[in-house]
């Protein structure tokens, strides 16, 4: 199991994401528009700049939902290698069987 400020500080920058999406976004296109002229653009970058760094999306970390493990968890699934294999093998995932040969 992950600590849970490391859990809570992956959350909160989720919620940051997603509030600054939209302004971010705006910014972006304005200073990476080339018919802008440079001024307009480099106070775009300058305002981009001033928002925190926690609202980039780069920064949200992917982790296991069930025990926020941060490594070898699969997208789709939303869960890392270990705990898709505990639950696979108790049954818990619809299409998962436990192999042997």
């Amino acid at each position: 199991m992950a600590k849970k400020s490391s859990i809570e500080n992956n959350e909160r920058r989720k919620r940051l994401t997603k509030k600054f999406a939209a302004r971010r976004a705006r910014l972006l296109a304005v200073a990476n528009d080339e018919g802008k002229p440079m001024e307009e653009r480099f106070e775009a970058r300058l305002k981009l700049a001033a928002l925190p760094r926690n609202s980039a999306k780069v920064r949200v970390r992917n982790r296991c939902e069930v025990t926020g493990r941060p490594r070898a968890v699969y997208r789709k699934l939303k869960m890392s290698r270990i705990a898709l294999r505990e639950l696979g093998n108790k049954g818990l995932v619809p299409g998962m069987v436990k192999s042997s040969w």
